[in-house]
């Protein structure tokens, strides 16, 4: 028996009815808060600072946003945290949180340079770290005129096409001596930031195309930036959480049913050097 016109048409105006932010963060939280099973070898942190209204003032605040790979070659967005950057305690906290979760197995961890970053990569993961490449050479040109800044990033970029870290690294030393005389300040910040620009070189070449800056999170970075500008300021932490969450929510399940992020054949291989000789690859603890 056919159901009756004013119940079918109850029926069809339920399925409308907009889901409450009750409903919303319910969601939201089950999908931040969620078990992650198996090993994570890459995890990619970028920070997005947003504006929020806090004890009668405006203050700015950094959402932080985690995704990372796994042996699968399936990558997910695993956290958000809302928060200082800069702090040591901020981040040794949420990457904290991660493993409280599941999340174990990393081997890099690539991100911006953040005060505090690395000390807690190294204490909680004892993975090894790689600054984001992108925002590296931008901090590099920083140090040269403008006039100057094409020739320079073009001398740098040298070093990144060379086909292991040795030879980029010796490449790198050798821009950073023809530059010394002239620019001493950018031959200093080669030189102490060598070592993590390079990190990428030490994993799978298939793989190092998406290793060596956020650059993968770019798309994911502008939607969460276009939705938060319509809103403009939060009233609180609850607000980002929402509606941030709901939009890493939704890409999430876009990315399920896209192929694989990373070949699974070089993952195993991965694992596999990994397990045979621990010296081979940056391995957690």
């Amino acid at each position: 028996m056919s159901s009756s016109p004013k119940r079918s048409r109850a029926h069809a105006e339920a399925k409308v009815i907009p889901a409450t932010a009750g409903d919303i963060d319910e969601r939201v939280h089950a999908f931040l808060d969620r078990p992650l099973a198996g090993e994570w070898p890459y995890l990619w942190l970028d920070a997005t600072y947003l504006k929020q209204r806090e004890g009668g003032r405006i203050v700015s605040v950094a959402a932080i946003i985690a995704v990372a790979a796994n042996t699968e070659g399936r990558r997910e967005i695993v956290g958000l945290h809302i928060g200082p950057s800069e702090a040591e305690t901020f981040w040794s906290g949420f990457l904290k949180s991660l493993t409280r979760r599941g999340l174990r197995g990393v081997k890099l961890v690539i991100s911006d340079a953040h005060e505090g970053l690395k000390a807690a990569i190294r204490r909680v993961f004892g993975a090894a770290w790689q600054r984001c490449r992108v925002h590296w050479m931008r901090n590099a040109l920083a140090y040269v005129p403008k006039t100057q800044q094409s020739m320079v990033a073009a001398a740098l970029r040298q070093a990144f096409l060379q086909p292991d870290r040795a030879q980029a690294s010796q490449m790198l030393r050798h821009v950073a001596d023809q530059l010394r005389q002239k620019w001493p300040k950018l031959a200093a910040f080669i030189d102490d930031s060598e070592t993590d620009v390079l990190s990428y070189l030490d994993f799978p070449e298939q793989h190092r195309g998406k290793l060596h800056s956020t650059n993968p999170l770019e798309r994911l970075n502008k939607e969460v930036k276009r939705r938060a500008d319509v809103v403009g300021i939060f009233p609180n932490e609850a607000a980002i959480i929402r509606l941030i969450g709901a939009v890493l929510l939704e890409q999430n399940d876009e990315w399920q049913l896209q192929h694989r992020y990373m070949q699974v054949e070089v993952m195993a291989e991965l694992a596999a050097a990994a397990a045979t000789d621990p010296r081979q690859i940056p391995c957690a603890a």
